[in-house]
């Protein structure tokens, strides 16, 4: 899956940019890494969202135990991969009924987080159970929000384009030619929104996140870490 937003959207995190800037950095813009993810995948599927956000998936060389799928409902699209272990509970939690998948759950969650503030947004993320990792987009606020689960299962990348657009993939040989040294993993664990102000872990919110500056002859920019103990957040 891609999700590539323009500036407006998504302020690029500082240690990527600055990672982006050593060289050799080879980048392309975000129109060539969304041509060549159109390329590679004959059968994507793609949406664009104005001239600030594209999104798009394949089931191509998908995993069987780890689904992709997408959906739109009320103005907020989602991209999801992977499977919930815990779907039958949180349909009830949300009222869905049995049909309901993994990507209409996460985007029930999402407009739950959204419109019954003051909703943790760390509580929607942590009461998730299995391997997935998501992004969101909220079209009537312009509001991005994604996550990974807390053992990576599901792996997800993101870097900066030459034109600055940030980009999220599960694929980090599809970012390594458009985002050059700004490329890194996305820490597991963890979640982004635009809405609470940038990347935090959810399941200890209080500890701050560095990002280690990789060796100059490593392609990953950074890696992102939480720091502090371990102090896992309630779910109840």
């Amino acid at each position: 899956m891609l999700g590539v937003f323009s500036s407006s959207i998504v302020s690029p995190p500082d240690e990527l940019v600055a990672a982006g800037s050593r060289t050799p950095s080879p980048k392309t813009t975000a129109a060539a890494l969304w041509k060549r993810f159109q390329e590679k995948n004959a059968s994507a599927v793609s949406v664009e969202i104005g001239e600030h956000v594209h999104l798009a998936y394949t089931h191509h060389n998908e995993s069987p135990w780890k689904p992709r799928s997408f959906a739109v409902k009320d103005e907020v699209f989602c991209l999801f991969e992977g499977v919930l272990e815990n779907l039958g509970h949180l349909r009830q939690q949300y009222g869905l009924g049995k049909s309901a998948n993994e990507v209409l759950l996460v985007i029930e969650a999402y407009k739950a987080l959204r419109d019954r503030a003051p909703y943790p947004a760390n509580h929607v993320v942590g009461h998730l159970s299995g391997s997935f990792a998501f992004i969101v987009f909220d079209k009537s606020t312009s509001t991005l929000f994604l996550a990974s689960d807390k053992n990576g299962k599901v792996p997800l990348y993101w870097g900066i384009t030459a034109d600055g657009y940030v980009a999220f993939a599960d694929d980090a040989e599809l970012l390594k030619g458009a985002c050059g040294k700004s490329l890194a993993s996305f820490p597991q664990g963890c979640f982004y929104s635009t809405a609470v102000g940038g990347l935090m872990c959810y399941e200890n919110p209080k500890n701050k996140i560095t990002a280690v500056p990789a060796k100059e002859e490593e392609i990953w920019g950074a890696t992102f870490k939480v720091e502090g103990p371990a102090v896992v957040a309630a779910r109840q």
